[in-house]
């Protein structure tokens, strides 16, 4: 008997390719809720005729000095 026979390492192969599946169907159930939704976009507001003010946490406003 050899140490390192052909039959070792494929039992080793063949052990590793089940075991990934095992643990892949195992975590195939909670793939769907980690799985993002398609993104949407915001709808366009109204057209009022002038376009609003932005607020004044965005004005850049030069700095004096």
């Amino acid at each position: 008997m050899r140490l390192f026979s052909s039959e070792l390492f494929r039992n080793f192969g063949i052990g590793f390719v089940l075991g990934a599946v095992l643990i892949v169907g195992g975590h195939a159930e909670g793939w769907n809720a980690a799985v993002a939704s398609p993104a949407q976009a915001a709808e366009m507001p109204a057209p009022s005729g002038t376009n609003p003010a932005p607020s004044g946490e965005f004005v850049i406003a030069p700095v004096e000095g």
